[in-house]
């Protein structure tokens, strides 16, 4: 059995974090519009919030999934790339007056606050296009299980529908297992598919994929988790964007439900039980592994 991470202790971050972080974002350089091509507003603010800093969470599982199936990190350089996009889409969207009307992130003024609503509406739209670009050109012959996989976790049955989710609960009581299921749509549809892409692309074999999935179903709800704590625990410095935003808007999160005692658990067993799934896979997984313990012990 995995012996259980101590929540107190942060460890040091993995150097392959930074290498994979620089790997993807030269990747994004290359993939993105320059902001001085027309529609150069477009571009512009496209490049503001996809450069615009970020933990890189998403591209980092898919490189650590790379590592543990033994796939090369070129094949995979798009999919990690095309993954970032629609989280940067999803961000632009998620702070839009229309939604969470957030006026900061990752320490700056927000997409429609830095140009203007539209644009911002628009640079999403366009990301989200150019993803799926970026996976149709890095797929090779899997290009059609590789779209349909990537689309179920941006589409109505992922992303996209546990925002809807989120939306309608402000101000409404939830149970746990429904605040679980939107947040298995909303954050960890994307997570689970950064660690599972690898796998469709190589067609790996199904015990394979099956340890990915509960890897990364595992690991989406840690995430979600230490996102609530670190809304009640942490700083505006440190988050870069405001503290205490979720509580003021009366959103249901795993505090306010089953206290912060209880959500420390609750993350480091699921930290416990993403570990559990890496030993069905053939190669290094001690990527994942740090990841995993990154995502639970993070600051920010």
């Amino acid at each position: 059995m995995v012996t259980r991470p101590n929540p107190s202790t942060t460890p040091e971050p993995d150097p392959r974090f930074a290498s994979y972080a620089d790997r993807v974002d030269a990747f994004l350089d290359g993939l993105l519009p320059g902001a001085d091509v027309e529609p150069s507003r477009l571009h512009e603010a496209m490049r503001y919030v996809v450069t615009g800093g970020g933990k890189r969470v998403r591209p980092l599982l898919t490189y650590g999934a790379a590592e543990a199936l033994a796939i090369d990190a070129d094949r995979v350089d798009a999919i990690a790339a095309a993954l970032e996009l629609i989280h940067a889409y999803s961000l632009v969207h998620d702070d839009l007056p229309a939604m969470d009307d957030d006026e900061l992130r990752r320490g700056r003024p927000t997409c429609h606050i830095a140009f203007d609503e539209a644009t911002a509406i628009l640079a999403g739209d366009a990301l989200q296009a150019l993803a799926f670009e970026a996976v149709v050109q890095g797929a090779g012959a899997a290009a059609g299980p590789l779209v349909a996989a990537f689309a179920d976790a941006c589409g109505s049955q992922g992303m996209a529908g546990g925002q809807v989710i989120d939306l309608q609960a402000v101000g409404h009581a939830m149970t746990l297992a429904d605040l679980k299921r939107m947040h298995a749509l909303k954050t960890g549809a994307l997570i689970r598919a950064a660690v599972v892409l690898p796998a469709v692309l190589v067609d790996a074999p199904s015990i394979q994929r099956k340890a990915l999935t509960g890897f990364g179903e595992c690991i989406g709800l840690a995430f979600q988790i230490q996102d609530d704590i670190l809304d009640v625990e942490g700083s505006t410095e440190e988050l870069g964007k405001p503290q205490g935003s979720d509580e003021a808007r009366e959103k249901p999160t795993y505090p306010s439900l089953v206290g912060l005692d209880a959500s420390h658990r609750m993350a480091n067993e699921a930290l416990a039980d993403a570990l559990d799934h890496l030993r069905a896979l053939p190669g290094d997984h001690s990527l994942l592994s740090a990841l995993a313990r990154y995502i639970v012990l993070r600051r920010h």
